[in-house]
């Protein structure tokens, strides 16, 4: 099995590296989906998050009212931390179930928004970043998001720098220009790490 770790700034085209590796067969781990299915209604997780927070974080239909919840936390760290302390560990659980079910000849891709943020790259084989200029960041958000640009630089900011993204990188693709620039980089990056994988199963063989 090869341990990929995705990640890239909000606005570079992250999202879309990730389906084309999936496309081409990678196994692909979304930590945010996942984050999301751990505090779906029903689960441990949200009933945590409500025993931490307070019934007011819920909907009238039992569901985590997210604009509440982030309303709390935005700003505040210290409840961000007992957040996080809820859900990392529960994302992490059902990730590492995930992975176990990919089979040992897999290439699984770890999708993960704060890799750099929170010091994952130890845990993978290879962090794959997909990078962008923050000029072209912030005209993707405007523009395809529909953001202000106050709230496209704010975003931005609350992530990881460019450089600081970089710096944990094995592999770099650069999405800064048009979408048909970013396939052949994408096909190639497989490539490479399907001759990993490869050579890795024949190493342990």
């Amino acid at each position: 099995m090869l341990r990929l770790g995705l990640t890239g700034g909000i606005g570079a085209g992250k999202s879309e590296v990730s389906r084309m590796l999936s496309s081409y067969g990678a196994v692909l781990i979304d930590s945010d989906r996942i984050a999301r299915e751990v505090v779906e209604p029903g689960t441990p997780g949200l009933a945590a998050v409500a025993a931490e927070f307070g019934p007011g974080v819920l909907t009238p239909d039992g569901a985590l009212d997210r604009p509440k919840l982030g309303g709390i936390v935005f700003g505040a760290p210290e409840r961000l931390r007992a957040l996080n302390a809820i859900v990392h560990p529960l994302v992490r659980a059902r990730s590492a179930e995930l992975e176990a079910a990919a089979g040992p000849d897999a290439i699984v891709v770890h999708d993960v928004p704060l890799l750099a943020e929170n010091s994952l790259a130890p845990l993978y084989d290879l962090v794959l970043v997909v990078d962008a200029a923050p000029g072209t960041q912030l005209d993707r958000l405007v523009r395809l998001r529909g953001m202000t640009e106050d709230e496209a630089r704010a975003r931005m900011a609350a992530q990881a720098t460019r450089e600081e993204r970089l710096a944990v990188a094995d592999v770099v693709i650069d999405n800064d220009g048009p979408l048909e620039e970013l396939e052949p980089q994408v096909r190639k990056v497989w490539a490479e790490l399907a001759e990993r994988a490869a050579g890795g199963a024949r190493a342990d063989g």
